[in-house]
This record gives C-alpha cells, structure tokens and sequence, in this order.
C-alpha cells in the first residue's frame, strides 16, 4: 500500500505524527507538504493528493486540515476520488465499508493523536462491503460523468 499525504498549516502537526503512525506499521507514503506552520494555501495541497491518487500511483490518500472540511471538498472535485471526512471510527468504518473512500480526510482541531490513530486503523481495517453499495458507486460514477466533463 502505497498512501499520498498532505496538510496545510493547520493540521501541520497531526500530520507529522500520523506520519510516525504510519512509519511504525511500514506503510509506504510521500509527503506532499505543507513543511511547516507558516500559512499556505490548502486547495494547493488538497488538489496535489487527489492528482495522486486519481492517477492510481498512489493507493490511498489522507488530508489534514483544521476542520478537514476545505480540504475534502477540494478532494472532492476530481473525478473517481471519494473522500471521506471522518471524526471517529464510526465515521472511518463507513467510509470504506459502505462507500468505498480513497482519500480520508481529518480536522486536527477536532482530533487528538490517540483520536487519529483510531481512525487511521479503522480506516485501513475496514474493506468495502460490495453488495448493493457496488450500484450506489456505480450511480456516483454516472453523475461524475455527467458533471465532471
């Protein structure tokens, strides 16, 4: 597995230590900034990632925003990227299970480490559950079609 990351200022800090997390259990990722606390601009960041991802080099994606918000809607605007913005494990285990996400995203206001570790493993535990959620992913496709030219 092969996963993209990024930040922007704001969630700077919880990316350096997911980062840790993921170097402990040997998961393969690029960073794709931001490298500090000085303020940048998060749809650069965003974009980046979901590029990287879309074009299938990378596996998965993980963004770090404060809400988590501008950056999964950024994420959101490509084509066959499904990212998911995920608070708790709950949230982490339905993103994949039912929909499939490519690309988690998390606010580091909201979030401890210990937090996001707990989502990250749910995250990456879970597989997609198939069944009737392979035709909701199928419509999401046709509207991305349709609307994504």
């Amino acid at each position: 597995m092969k996963i993209a990351i990024g930040s922007d200022h704001g969630g700077y800090r919880l990316k350096e230590e997911v980062k840790k997390y993921l170097d402990e259990k040997d998961i393969e990722f690029v960073d794709f900034g931001c490298g500090g606390e000085e303020s940048i601009d998060y749809p650069d960041i965003a974009a980046e990632v979901a590029k990287a991802v879309q074009s299938k080099k990378y596996d998965q994606g993980i963004l770090i925003c404060r809400s988590g918000i501008g950056m999964s809607i950024v994420a959101n605007k490509f084509k066959g990227i499904r990212c998911a913005l995920c608070h708790n494990e709950y949230t982490a285990k339905y993103a994949r299970l039912h929909n499939d996400s490519n690309i988690l995203a998390m606010g580091a206001d909201d979030l401890t480490t210990g937090g996001a570790v707990c989502i990250l493993r749910m995250w990456f535990a879970t597989e997609f559950e198939g069944g009737r959620h392979v035709e909701r992913l199928e419509l999401i496709k046709e509207i991305e079609d349709m609307n994504m030219k």
